[in-house]
């Protein structure tokens, strides 16, 4: 079983990257607004404890957001080929967290892959997926202070893993599938 962080900034391309590997290698994928979206739509205490949080203007605790990951995980049975981690972890408390919780179930994180793109790259990827989708968060102003808040609080889960013998970072610009074989040869590696 191979379970895989994938990281980057946003417009970083890990959407894209994780669609191709689902289809590639069968990896079940757990992105944290995805699940999020739907436990709160289904109802569940989970999605019900979420939305209190989120309905506040609040960021949600990392032992619930681990909680609600637990449960997705567990929902995919023992029988998968692994999983991608895509928005999670964001933080060094929330990467310990995600490593007691798979080492609970005797597994483990594989590897740490990063998709490492330029800022004024993301900048100008992002103010056209803006244009192209409509969505308001997609506008200059705000895209410098998402990608503030990822150099801040989320970049030093490179050393992190690095120290923990798992970070891999690869280019992330250029053609999409020279980019997916680069994540292919680390994959196919461990």
């Amino acid at each position: 079983m191979k379970n895989i962080v994938i990281f980057g900034a946003p417009g970083s391309g890990k959407g894209t990257q994780s669609d191709k590997l689902i289809e590639k290698y069968g990896f079940k994928h757990i992105s944290t607004g995805d699940v999020l979206r739907d436990q709160i739509k289904r109802g569940t205490e989970l999605g019900k404890t979420a939305k209190g949080f989120i309905d506040e203007g609040k960021l949600i605790p990392d032992e619930l957001m681990v909680g609600i990951l637990a449960d997705v995980y567990d929902s995919f049975g023992k029988d998968h080929e692994g999983v991608i981690f895509d928005g999670f972890p964001r933080t060094i408390p929330q990467a310990e967290a995600l490593k007691a919780m798979l080492a609970e179930r005797g597994h483990k994180v594989a590897a740490m892959v990063e998709l490492h793109v330029p800022d004024e790259e993301l900048v100008k990827r992002l103010v056209l997926r803006g244009k192209v989708s409509g969505r308001s968060d997609d506008n200059e102003e705000t895209i410098k202070k998402r990608l503030n808040v990822y150099h801040t609080q989320t970049q030093p889960l490179c050393d992190w893993y690095n120290k923990e013998g798992l970070f891999h970072s690869v280019d992330g610009l250029g053609d999409i599938d020279r980019i997916f074989g680069d994540v292919c040869e680390i994959i196919d590696s461990l």
